[in-house]
C-alpha cells in the first residue's frame, strides 16, 4: 500500500487551484508505507482526492504533484508531458535552442530540460525525478534523437532533496562547445561549464528587443557569454563587455569571432567597482544593460538584495546619457516586479535622473508560468529611458 497524504484543514486551496507543492507543515497526517521517492496521493482533511506525486520526507516540500487525474503509472505520465512540452514549443516556432521542460509550469516538477542544436541539458532537483532519470533519459531519446544528453545537476538546492550534485554524459557524446542559432546569431555553449544548463536561453527576445535601443556606445555589465553584447553589436558603434569571470569573456570573444563582431572589447572587473570608477572618471554610455545573477535566492535576503539593486542601478543610471537607455533585469522570483519597479523610482531619486518606463519584459515564452505559482514567475526585465 503507498503514503496517503491528508491535509489540515483549510490548506487545500492553494493545491486545488493548481500549484504543485505540499509542504510538511501543511499534513495533518500519513497512511501506508512505501519507499521514499514513491508515487503518493493526497487528499484533503476530509479524504476528498487532490493528486498524486512524488513524496520525499527529507524536504520541506513533502510531494511534488503532478498527477491529477485516476493514472497510476508516472513513466508513461513523465513521457507524454516531454512529448506535449516539446510540441508546444514547435507550435511557437523554437526550434534549435529553446527550453524544452520548465519543471512545474510543464507539469513536470524539478525537472529542467534544454536543448543546444542537437543536444539536451537536464537537470533533476528532487528525489523523485532522480530515481526516474532512466525514464526521463528514454523519453529524451525518443522525442529528440540527440547527439548527446549531459546532466547539469550541480545546483545547491538539491541538498534539500537529500541528493548530490551530480554532472556528467548520460547519453551518447557532448563536445566541449556547441553551436547554436539565436537571433540571426551564432553562440557558442558550453554546456559542461557554462552558467546553469549551459546558457541563459530565458533572455533570448529580451537580448533581440536590445537592438532597439543599443545605439552609440553601450556597456554590457554581467555580460555571460554575451547575448545581449552580441545583440547590440548589431546596431551600436561599440560595446564593451564586462564579467568577473574570465572565462565567460573568453566565451564573449569566441561569439564576437564567429559573428564577426568587430566592435566589442571585453573587461573583467567587479561591475560595481568599475561603475563607480567610470563615474569618477567622467565616462558616459547611450546604453547600460545590468543582467547580473540571482542577489537572493532566499525570502529571508530581500531587503538586503533590494539594497544591491538599488545601488547598481543608481550607478548605471548616473552613466547614461540624456536620452540614452537602461535595460535592467532580475532574475529572482523573490523579488516581485512592483518592489523591483519600486527600486527602479528609488535610484532614479537617488542618481538625479529623471526617467521613462519605455517597456515591462518577461522570460521568453519557452519558460512559461503558471498564475498559480510565483515561483515560475521570476524574470523581470525593465527599459528606461533617461530624460534629464
Amino acid at each position: 500500500m503507498g503514503y496517503s497524504i491528508y491535509l489540515k484543514k483549510g490548506e487545500e486551496r492553494r493545491i486545488r487551484n493548481g500549484h504543485p507543492w505540499v509542504y510538511a507543515n501543511e499534513v495533518a497526517k500519513i497512511e501506508g508505507k512505501d519507499k521514499n521517492g514513491s508515487l503518493c496521493t493526497v487528499y484533503t482533511f476530509g479524504g476528498k482526492y487532490l493528486g498524486k506525486g512524488f513524496i520525499n520526507h527529507a524536504s520541506k516540500i513533502l510531494v511534488r504533484i503532478f498527477i491529477r487525474d485516476d493514472r497510476q503509472d508516472a513513466e508513461n505520465v513523465i513521457a507524454e508531458r516531454i512529448h506535449h512540452a516539446n510540441a508546444q514549443r514547435q507550435k511557437l516556432g523554437f526550434f534549435n535552442s529553446y527550453r524544452v521542460v520548465f519543471g512545474e509550469a510543464d507539469g513536470l516538477p524539478a525537472l529542467i530540460v534544454d536543448k543546444y542544436a542537437d543536444y539536451l541539458s537536464v537537470q533533476i532537483l528532487s528525489l523523485g525525478m532522480y530515481l526516474r532519470k532512466k525514464t526521463i533519459v528514454d523519453a529524451l531519446v525518443e522525442e529528440f534523437h540527440p547527439q548527446g544528453i549531459y546532466e547539469r545537476s550541480d545546483v545547491a538546492v538539491r541538498q534539500k532533496e537529500g541528493l548530490p550534485e551530480e554532472t556528467g554524459i548520460l547519453f551518447g557524446e557532448v563536445p566541449e562547445w556547441v553551436t547554436i542559432e539565436e537571433n540571426g546569431l551564432k553562440m557558442a555553449v558550453n554546456i559542461r561549464r557554462g552558467q546553469k544548463t549551459g546558457y541563459f536561453l530565458d533572455q533570448k527576445e529580451n537580448r533581440l528587443a536590445l537592438r532597439r535601443y543599443a545605439k552609440g556606445r553601450v556597456l554590457d555589465c554581467f555580460c555571460n557569454s554575451g547575448g545581449f553584447a552580441l545583440n547590440a553589436s548589431a546596431v551600436a558603434d561599440s560595446v564593451i563587455a564586462v564579467d568577473a569571470s574570465e572565462f565567460a569573456l573568453e566565451n564573449v570573444r569566441k561569439n564576437a569571432e564567429l559573428n564577426g563582431a568587430k566592435n566589442i572589447t571585453t573587461v573583467c572587473a567587479d561591475v560595481f567597482e568599475l561603475l563607480r570608477s567610470y563615474r569618477k572618471e567622467g565616462v558616459s554610455f547611450d546604453c547600460i544593460v545590468l543582467d547580473p545573477p540571482a542577489f537572493t535566492k532566499t525570502a529571508n535576503e530581500v531587503k538586503t538584495a533590494l539594497k544591491g539593486y538599488l545601488d547598481i542601478n543608481t550607478l548605471a543610471l548616473k552613466l547614461i546619457c540624456n536620452g540614452g537607455y537602461l535595460v535592467t533585469c532580475s532574475c529572482s522570483h523573490h523579488i516581485t516586479q512592483t518592489a523591483f519597479e519600486q527600486m527602479l523610482f528609488e535610484a532614479s531619486v537617488h542618481s538625479g535622473r529623471h526617467v521613462q518606463c519605455l517597456e515591462i519584459r518577461t522570460q521568453a515564452p519557452d519558460h512559461p508560468t503558471l498564475l498559480c505559482a510565483d515561483e515560475t514567475h521570476y524574470l523581470k526585465c525593465f527599459v528606461l529611458k533617461v530624460t534629464d
